[in-house]
């Protein structure tokens, strides 16, 4: 097994919400592996109380975690991305930054849990889904044979992943 460490980027219009429970999922279970990043095209400028919420009660650390602009990741100093997932219909149709490194990337869209109207349960329930389909992309994406498989095979693979937007629960 390799020791490089891949850095990751996960992009939403917002960053607000589903780039930050990726950015959080892959932090956490990457085991080093892997360092996560997030950032979004129009950033809101602070993370959902929900989605913080959410992570809190599932143990996650959040006291650094910030909405902030996909910019500060292609300017001169920025970490080198390998990939570049976008979570959000919005965001993977924006053009992007062009990413130093020349990044692979895929579309890994999901429902917009801040989007969500009504109770509190069905709120929290979009949130929960949300870090539900998330978690089982990043779990296949870990799991993935990184340095046996050549980039065509791996940008394949990583697009399977994406087309698995309502996966069963």
């Amino acid at each position: 097994m390799s020791d490089e460490v891949y850095n990751v980027l996960f992009l939403c219009t917002g960053n607000s919400a589903r780039s930050i429970l990726a950015e959080s999922i892959l932090n956490r279970d990457g085991q080093g592996r892997f360092k996560a990043y997030s950032a979004g095209s129009h950033p809101n400028g602070s993370v959902r109380p929900e989605a913080l919420e959410l992570l809190n009660k599932l143990n996650f650390k959040t006291d650094e975690l910030r909405s902030k602009d996909w910019s500060e990741f292609a300017e001169p100093g920025a970490p080198v991305m390998d990939f570049v997932f976008t979570v959000c219909d919005n965001a993977a149709s924006e053009v992007c930054p062009v990413w130093p490194g020349q990044p692979m990337s895929a579309h890994w869209g999901l429902p917009d849990p801040a989007a969500v109207e009504g109770t509190e349960a069905e709120r929290r329930l979009a949130y929960s889904d949300a870090f539900r389909m998330l978690n089982n992309r990043i779990s296949i994406f870990m799991n993935l044979p990184m340095t046996s498989l050549d980039k065509l095979s791996l940008q394949k693979k990583l697009d399977q992943i994406g087309t698995s937007a309502h996966e069963p629960a």
